[in-house]
């Protein structure tokens, strides 16, 4: 297996995550190196569930949405670097460390996602992750995800 991820599809993050909609948080991934990093992205659609409550007249995607999506593309990471272990672990998110929302979310914008591996400790993961549009930072934060048992 080569360490580079190729990009992936919906359907193939699917295989990868046990979330569906609407709580998929992440449309494709554009790349990567298993254990180290990996790159999602989400479009931000006018028609997502949390549209008419968040605010109305002026949506902005919340900011735990935002985390989630950080969680779910180390996830697809976690299993990519994982994919011989049988059986697959299912990852829980663990742990939030310093989150800095710098630029509100819009519809119509296309969040760019970047998780790196800080460490894994005893089945742990720790990532940095940034989240931004065209270049702008929008979202940094500390993820922590860790097994919660098995797909």
């Amino acid at each position: 297996m080569t360490n580079s991820i190729d990009p992936m599809d919906l359907h193939q993050i699917k295989e990868a995550l046990p979330h569906r909609d609407p709580f998929l948080m992440i449309d494709r991934i554009i790349g990567g190196k298993v254990d180290e990093s990996i790159t999602a992205q989400k479009d931000i659609k006018d028609d997502e569930f949390w549209i008419d409550g968040h605010f109305p007249r002026r949506p902005v995607m919340p900011g735990v949405l935002v985390i989630e999506a950080m969680a779910q593309a180390g996830g697809v990471l976690s299993y990519l670097s994982l994919i011989d272990v049988e059986p697959k672990p299912l990852f829980f998110l663990g742990g939030v460390n310093n989150a800095r929302f710098r630029r509100a979310l819009t519809p119509g914008d296309l969040l760019t996602i970047d998780v790196d591996v800080d460490r894994v400790r005893h089945g742990i993961w720790f990532y940095r992750c940034r989240a931004s549009v065209d270049g702008e930072l929008a979202v940094a934060a500390d993820v922590t995800c860790g097994p919660g048992g098995h797909r």
